[in-house]
């Protein structure tokens, strides 16, 4: 074996191909929002631009256009959909805050309409319904609580009920479901572990336990699956790490391995990552994927908040504004 420098055996992370390819989805349709399926493009734009912010690129889309496209997709209950002319779901909502924080615009919203769309779907037992159909699922709960944080009106809910009812989603293995009794799974750890840190309650976590679970994930190539048994995938480099990282167990795991594993699923001829090597890629892996080497600190990349899935400047300038 030749002796390369440890950089180039890691890999190289081919950032301008990255944001080429997410910039060539935009061209490729009408716009930028149309990345993927017509209904998920609100989640789509805010993979997509959160990447192009990760890797100081945000500003090669037009703010403008982006900005009136979000609020095209307000309802007059205040909640968001996927996209224009669809129904509002609290998963937009929160896609369209982010976005708009990206840009530095939460200003332009009616803060109070919005947060209450978002409060009314608390339900008795402290859970949160997605939208008026009422499915339940502690996704909803940290997407409620990430949305109304970075609002500042937390106050709107029961806090102690939201807390109570993601405690009751805890599983004996440390991990957490989507509703009580579920079986762990390494999103759901996320969103739990998240609303927990977001609203200063990680002592309800048993962090060695959870440590061990997640830290199990790592299999012989690198990756992370999200739950035992399954293939590893590049977007468990966000929704494992961040949850490590959280409680303070990130050390328990190979991180080189992890970064090559991430490296090694670009494509490195035209750009964009994918769920493992050698598969096609999309823009939910290519968030996923530049986001976990954020997580990673690998050098050229943005820090980003493992608790709000932004920015850590986006997330400072927020929360250090009256």
């Amino acid at each position: 074996m030749s002796s390369t420098s440890t950089s180039s055996q890691m890999g190289q992370l081919v950032a301008d191909k990255h944001v080429r390819y997410i910039l060539m989805a935009e061209k490729k349709k009408e716009s930028f929002e149309s990345v993927v399926m017509d209904h998920l493009r609100m989640n789509g734009a805010y993979w997509g631009l959160t990447t192009l912010d990760l890797l100081e690129k945000l500003g090669t889309v037009s703010e403008d256009e982006v900005v009136s496209w979000v609020m095209t997709c307000q309802h007059e209950s205040g909640g968001f959909a996927g996209n224009t002319g669809h129904d509002p779901h609290i998963l937009y909502t929160l896609s369209a805050v982010q976005i708009l924080a990206l840009f530095d615009k939460l200003n332009i919203l009616d803060v109070g309409k919005v947060s209450s769309y978002v409060a009314g779907l608390q339900n008795e037992d402290g859970s949160f319904s997605g939208d008026i159909w009422g499915e339940i699922d502690t996704r909803f709960s940290y997407i409620a609580i990430c949305c109304l944080s970075i609002f500042k009106c937390l106050d709107k809910i029961n806090v102690e009920k939201a807390v109570d009812y993601i405690v009751s989603c805890k599983n004996l293995d440390g991990g957490f479901g989507c509703t009580p009794g579920a079986e762990s799974h390494a999103g759901q750890i996320f969103c739990c572990v998240g609303a927990l840190a977001i609203t200063g309650n990680l002592h309800h976590v048993d962090k060695d336990l959870l440590g061990w679970w997640l830290c199990e994930r790592q299999v012989k190539s690198g990756g992370l699956n999200g739950r035992p048994e399954k293939l590893p995938d590049v977007c468990y480099s966000w929704w494992v790490l961040s949850s490590l990282i959280m409680i303070d167990r990130v050390h328990w795991i190979d991180k080189a391995k992890l970064v090559k594993f991430i490296l090694d699923c670009q494509d490195m001829d035209n750009g964009g990552i994918s769920d493992r090597p050698d598969d096609a890629v999309d823009i939910f892996h290519t968030y996923f994927g530049v986001a976990g080497l954020s997580l990673l600190e690998y050098p050229g990349i943005k820090a980003i908040d493992p608790a709000y899935a932004l920015p850590v400047d986006v997330i400072n300038r927020i929360i250090f504004t009256k």
